[in-house]
């Protein structure tokens, strides 16, 4: 599982001339689930987002997580974060998850982080999005659940 995750001022999403998710200061994470996932990689994933220290101190430190900062999460399904650039000019996104595997844990990665208390608000899965907003850093990470568990 590959999760983006950026700090943001704002960002919100629109489907059908309709905001379904709008969050104040936090984090976007855009979410896209390989064939090969399971319930662990949604954990993990869902935690490092909870966890991951991407706000600043009082001393301008990266030492406080979206938890400690008082922010909200706003998380999008993108399965083109599977594509396979490679080979040729068009993405292979054959690693992807089918949607019935991929719905069940892009939402076990919700539960995951609102277990920590966190206002999450999120896309509608397979929707056709349009995504606003202001990274603020500009802080971009990656996560990648694959390259985890094979460093354990």
């Amino acid at each position: 599982m590959k999760a983006v995750i950026q700090r943001v001022s704002k960002a919100s999403v629109v489907v059908d001339s309709k905001t379904v998710g709008s969050i104040g200061r936090g984090l976007l994470v855009y979410v896209g689930v390989s064939n090969t996932d399971k319930a662990d990689d949604a954990l993990f994933v869902g935690r490092k987002i909870a966890e991951l220290r991407l706000f600043e101190d009082e001393a301008g430190k990266m030492n406080r997580s979206v938890c400690d900062a008082g922010g909200a999460v706003l998380i999008i399904s993108n399965f083109t974060l599977q594509g396979n650039c490679r080979k040729g000019r068009r993405p292979s996104f054959d690693s992807a998850a089918a949607p019935e595997i991929a719905n069940e844990l892009y939402e076990r990665v919700i539960e995951a982080v609102r277990s920590f208390d966190l206002a999450v608000e999120k896309g509608i899965f397979q929707a056709h999005m349009h995504v606003e907003s202001v990274n603020d850093g500009p802080v971009t990470l990656l996560i990648d659940s694959e390259l985890s568990r094979s460093k354990s």
